[in-house]
């Protein structure tokens, strides 16, 4: 399949994208709420209407029409009123009625759910279990493909030398003909010996084009490129300054690795990655990073393509970043996300009972104007970079 995708068809990347990281994240759900005995009617890939469904056992399985993320339906006390985000209620419909099982529990026959099969029902630990497991399996999905990318490819380190690994689609070397494989000799007339070297004039020359001489299977030609303006934040003061980027990555030299090696990379991999991440909530929080960085559904799709276009690794990886982008960004206290329901939990067994039914349906719909805003915002910075110039 990803070789399909890399070969032949780089537009499914987008599809396998989020297919995976969501279908891992609700997967974990649901998997802790059947080794826990709560009841969960309904597995979603995606919100709304259902494009697909089809009922094994006690669940339906279900594709949805909006694609952005999924949820487990379980017994819950909740159901109601998140049943409008999730694609609506079967009570009082027609056609759920026609299609009641006299052998089933609700909602898709007449017999009660046993009060021991409810979320609300379980411990404390088994609660968490349930909304943690979402995200142990996202951070369990990035360390298996990280294992098996330094096992296929070996453990990368960077080359000195200033050749180019790959170009990003798109870019100012793109755009100017530079490929992966070009090996870059001099900069403005200059000699470049080394990356660095080449980051370092590059990096001093934002909006400004210069000269590149390159040499590639024998052959040296001089090219003109302007490197794009970009914010560089110094990871020790904070300081953003403006610098020039090309989009261009460096020739990666690869080592092989035994097992235990690549385990071990894999960790330290993950580990930086999420360091990254957090880094990046941070940011926005500390408003050191602008929300216009933010990427929605469109921009991850383009990424998505273009990691499809340079190679299977780049896929991998990307895969790998989102499934720990989705674990930490669901751990964030938002209510409706698992951190939310996580605080929520805790504070009613603190307090020794459940909040009332207006109180969690507040709590409900304060959730959803937090991710109706986000959802808005991010697909509002995807209209200005694929219609650039209108914002």
């Amino acid at each position: 399949m990803l070789t399909f995708v890399h070969e032949y068809a780089p537009w499914l990347a987008p599809v396998l994208v989020f297919g995976l990281v969501v279908f891992v994240h609700e997967f974990g759900h649901f998997l802790a709420a059947k080794l826990t005995g709560v009841y969960a009617p309904r597995f979603s890939i995606g919100f709304g209407p259902a494009l697909w469904s089809h009922r094994w056992g006690e669940t339906e399985y279900r594709l949805a029409v909006f694609p952005l993320g999924g949820y487990v339906r379980m017994a819950s006390r909740d159901d109601e009123a998140v049943a409008v985000l999730e694609g609506g209620s079967e009570e009082g419909s027609a056609a759920a009625a026609a299609r009641l099982d006299p052998n089933a529990m609700m909602p898709f026959g007449p017999l009660p759910i046993p009060p021991d099969r409810w979320f609300e029902s379980k411990s404390l630990a088994a609660r968490l279990t349930i909304m943690l497991a979402g995200v142990t399996m996202n951070v369990v999905l990035a360390y298996v493909i990280l294992t098996g990318v330094y096992l296929h490819y070996g453990r990368p380190t960077q080359s000195t030398s200033p050749a180019f690994e790959y170009v990003v689609p798109d870019s100012p070397a793109a755009g100017a003909g530079l490929a992966g494989g070009d090996s870059v000799v001099a900069v403005a007339g200059q000699p470049i010996n080394t990356w660095q070297d080449l980051v370092a004039r590059i990096s001093a020359s934002p909006n400004v084009p210069i000269t590149i001489t390159v040499v590639s299977n024998g052959d040296r030609r001089t090219i003109t490129v302007t490197p794009r303006a970009t914010p560089d934040t110094n990871p020790q003061s904070g300081a953003v300054r403006i610098v020039g980027k090309i989009g261009a990555a460096p020739r990666m030299l690869r080592h092989p690795t035994s097992f235990p090696e690549a385990l071990s990379e894999a960790g330290s991999s993950s580990w930086n990655l999420a360091g990254l991440i957090f880094q990046e909530v941070h940011d926005l929080a500390t408003r050191k990073a602008s929300l216009r960085s933010l990427e929605g559904p469109l921009g991850i799709a383009k990424i998505s393509v273009d990691a499809a276009r340079s190679g299977l690794e780049e896929l991998w990886i990307l895969i790998a970043f989102l499934s720990i982008n989705v674990a930490i960004l669901n751990l964030l206290p938002i209510p409706i996300l698992d951190g939310g329901q996580v605080l929520v939990n805790v504070i009613e067994a603190l307090k020794g009972r459940p909040f009332s039914l207006r109180t969690r349906e507040y709590i409900l719909r304060v959730g959803l104007v937090a991710i109706g805003a986000l959802f808005l915002l991010v697909m509002f910075n995807d209209r200005c970079r694929v219609f650039s110039g209108l914002c």
